[in-house]
């Protein structure tokens, strides 16, 4: 799918002490090798120099607005500022620069919201770092939700994270609680609420005709009929119904054991998972370089490496680009695709 005359990516710095500029800059340097779609960085552009002088690249950097952004891209990588305080230090994150970070992520927002760029794709955070700053979200996810309905004046919940990857489509209901709270926090309206945002944007944003929906259940073996639990039976089974009573084509509770493997994922488009180690584990296995984080249920395009920030390798020339380069191309498919679509209608 083309993406001429579409605005470019809005592409956050993350925590820049990880390997967010890394891969930002790996993936520049083989820009015209990729047919990477332009982006406009939103970060501090002497993070962006000085990292690179630590991998030993010559890149140039160079200042751009999102009008700009295209057109500067073959020759140098556009940055908006959002400056960092205090110095960066590859692999030692520091909370002082938490606003500029936060920063970052409000500003790809609002120029999503208002056109100026396509999407907003996310470099990696650590919520430990932002958590010292005050930032009071559990991660991304909950944190753009909240941009969402604060933009709009509308409710975008619960956000919906899908992780898409070349074998499989995960979601998971309930996202970053601990696994002790899932079964009170998992209920019936909860799991039609997600299927339902996810039916809809694999039907508009992914050009899915007609979604097949597979059903996790919470407990071993979809419960066993009630001998491993009950919240199968009285929860995720009565949504399920209520899914098909809409003309949603979804099917389950299923045994969470026998649903990933390849006949099984030939069978459905996505698979909905009642917490979040049931999904991500299986996403990442199948795909941990190529899998992508894109939050369902917003007004506007978000997508996501599905990785952490990896402050362990940060500048050491090691991280891998792969999730990202992802997150780039997915993000450009689905906004030309939501530009053919505005076009058609």
């Amino acid at each position: 799918m083309t993406t001429t005359n579409i605005p470019p990516l809005a592409l956050t710095m993350g925590d820049p002490a990880g390997i967010g500029p890394d891969i930002t800059l790996a993936l520049w340097a083989a820009r015209d090798a990729l047919s990477l779609p332009p982006f406009l960085f939103i970060g501090d552009a002497r993070v962006l120099r000085e990292r690179a002088a630590v991998l030993g690249l010559d890149i140039a950097v160079a200042a751009a607005e999102p009008e700009t952004a295209s057109a500067v891209f073959p020759k140098a990588i556009p940055v908006l500022a959002a400056d960092c305080p205090a110095p960066v230090v590859p692999g030692t994150p520091d909370a002082r620069n938490a606003g500029a970070i936060i920063g970052a992520i409000e500003t790809a927002v609002a120029l999503t919201m208002a056109g100026r760029t396509s999407a907003v794709v996310t470099n990696p955070i650590a919520k430990a770092v932002l958590y010292d700053a005050g930032f009071g979200f559990p991660g991304h996810t909950e944190f753009l939700a909240d941009l969402a309905a604060k933009a709009t004046g509308q409710p975008f919940l619960p956000p919906v994270m899908l992780l898409a990857g070349p074998k499989l489509r995960a979601v998971p209901v309930t996202i970053h609680i601990p696994l002790k709270d899932v079964p009170a926090a998992l209920t019936e309206d909860l799991i039609v609420e997600t299927a339902t945002i996810t039916e809809r944007d694999l039907r508009e944003r992914f050009g899915i005709g007609r979604p097949r929906l597979a059903i996790a259940g919470l407990n071993p073996h979809a419960g066993e009929g009630g001998a491993l639990g009950l919240e199968d039976d009285a929860v995720v089974r009565p949504a399920v119904a209520r899914l098909r009573a809409a003309g949603i084509d979804a099917v389950g509770p299923l045994p969470a054991d026998t649903m990933f493997h390849d006949a099984a994922r030939a069978t459905y488009d996505v698979a909905l998972c009642m917490y979040h180690d049931q999904a991500l584990i299986p996403a990442k296995a199948l795909g941990f370089d190529t899998s992508v984080n894109a939050t369902l249920g917003l007004p506007f395009i978000r997508t996501s490496p599905d990785h952490g920030t990896a402050f362990a390798i940060a500048g050491k020339g090691v991280a891998r680009p792969d999730s990202l380069l992802a997150a780039l191309r997915l993000a450009a498919e689905l906004a030309a695709h939501e530009q053919l679509a505005k076009a058609d209608a």
